[in-house]
């Protein structure tokens, strides 16, 4: 027994130790920034982010109910708005309803950056506006925050990189490297009508872009317990996405001779097992390096598992799976979003429909969701087609390493010194996606600081933004400007 037991305690004693030594030199090296003075916020700035808010630039299911003069009345207003923007930039509308500004650099041999917004918004659903505390086109400012469908999503970065703009034109300030502004009309509808033709344009001009920065992720107040820091959630990768349309069909009949299984069921028994049998869970890439960065600032219990993921990833893995949350981040996700069928309480449907919503990790693919659907399905009766107006792929993923990456790292810390910069997969999909082929540096990062209950207000009732954590978001993207157009 003792010959068993010795080396069974050593064993222990040696796993312990590389334990406790992992956990205790946990971490990655920390980017040290010197603060950049903080700078009055310019008179008018909330009032010129409510004005746009103002304009009803929605973009609606049906292309039919686009309202074009909404988007025109914008133009009109940021052209008014910002006018040394308009008077030293060059300013083009493509298709008709999207903004491409040019601030041309002194040294055209230094590849262009883009910064990115959108201008179009989702829509208030219907019998929901008596649940806005304010009017939620009124763009109204009241208790410190400017309120109003947009606020966050995402006029606050268009109005806010033209107001960086515009006082970096007052102080005299001339780029080194070509600025593009792009702004999509068209992104919450998928975008192929805006920022696509944009990045088609500059494709064409044989543009190549050092660095794009869209929306994404924000300055995070409290979205990880424990961590009492804010997280600044540079968006490097983003998901792909694709619906995928299950339909079963029968003869129908009279509810009082009901086969064994209706339409209804056969596609509500495909649906459970593919809910009971999702696509496999995997802690890589933007998601690892996350928590490579906030592992070391977690409380003791929790920093020992993430220091010691050769021993413990499959524990933490499953942690990450049970909130919807983290489970979004390993792992492809499918939603059943429409079940349709049947016309009458007592008639058998003939024909019943369901859609998928896949978000798709980066190493997945559309082609593997499909196979996955049809392999976890496995009956003739469903019929399993890819629907919807377009699907994507998950993006490339930007390095971590890049010059690019680190000159957006040392702008939030030089602006919001407390904060911990880390890597982040946006679990959605943003008008980004279609700059990739001209950038090997696509960020995905919009630089408001959020509580965790201000992102419910995302596309939710009573969008608003602090209008100090609008005064940020303009000194993040002035500083970036000067950092990366600089050299």
């Amino acid at each position: 027994m003792k010959k068993v037991l010795v080396p069974l305690a050593a064993s222990l004693l040696l796993l312990v130790g590389v334990v406790f030594l992992r956990t205790a030199f946990y971490g990655t090296a920390h980017t040290r920034v010197a603060p950049v003075p903080e700078t009055t916020a310019p008179e008018g700035a909330a009032e010129r982010l409510a004005g746009a808010i103002r304009f009803r630039t929605v973009s609606h299911e049906d292309p039919a109910a686009f309202d074009a003069a909404q988007f025109s009345g914008l133009h009109s207003y940021l052209q008014a708005t910002f006018p040394r923007v308009n008077a030293a930039l060059q300013r083009e509308t493509v298709n008709a309803h999207s903004l491409l500004y040019t601030w041309q650099g002194s040294n055209p041999s230094l590849k262009p950056i883009a910064l990115m917004g959108h201008l179009d918004v989702v829509p208030v659903e219907p019998g929901m506006e008596k649940g806005w505390r304010h009017e939620p086109f009124a763009g109204r400012i009241a208790d410190g925050f400017i309120w109003g469908r947009g606020a966050i999503d995402n006029k606050s970065a268009v109005v806010g990189t033209l107001e960086a703009v515009e006082r970096l034109l007052a102080a005299g300030f001339q780029p080194s490297r070509t600025v593009h502004l792009v702004y999509g009309h068209d992104e919450e509808a998928g975008g192929t009508a805006g920022a696509r033709e944009i990045a088609a344009l500059l494709a064409r001009r044989g543009v190549e872009l050092e660095m794009v920065i869209d929306e994404g992720g924000v300055i995070g107040d409290g979205l990880f317990p424990g961590v009492s820091s804010p997280v600044a959630l540079l968006g490097i990768a983003e998901k792909g996405f694709v619906s995928v349309e299950l339909s079963a069909r029968s003869a129908g009949g009279h509810s009082s001779l009901p086969p064994r299984q209706s339409t209804v069921g056969v596609l509500a028994a495909a649906i459970a097992r593919l809910e009971e049998n999702p696509m496999p869970a995997r802690l890589a890439g933007p998601t690892r390096e996350l928590f490579d960065r906030i592992g070391p600032h977690f409380p003791l219990a929790r920093r020992v598992l993430f220091a010691n993921l050769w021993l413990t990833r499959g524990l933490v893995t499953r942690t990450l799976e049970r909130s919807p949350t983290t489970n979004a981040m390993v792992r492809t996700t499918m939603a059943a979003t429409v079940f349709q069928a049947g016309t009458k309480d007592n008639v058998l449907p003939s024909h019943a429909r369901a859609v998928l919503n896949y978000r798709i990790l980066p190493g997945d693919t559309v082609e593997g969701v499909l196979a996955h659907v049809r392999r976890v399905v496995d009956d003739e009766r469903v019929q399993i087609a890819r629907v919807g107006r377009f699907s994507a792929e998950p993006s490339p993923v930007s390095s971590v390493d890049s010059e690019s990456y680190r000159t957006l790292e040392r702008t939030v810390l030089s602006v919001v010194p407390d904060a911990i910069v880390a890597p982040y997969l946006v679990v959605v999909v943003a008008d980004a996606r279609y700059f990739a082929p001209l950038s090997r540096n696509v960020f995905r990062f919009l630089p408001v600081r959020l509580a965790s209950r201000d992102l419910e207000r995302i596309h939710g009732s009573d969008e608003r933004l602090a209008a100090r954590d609008y005064e940020t978001a303009i000194r993040v993207y002035r500083q970036l400007i000067v950092n990366a157009a600089s050299s």
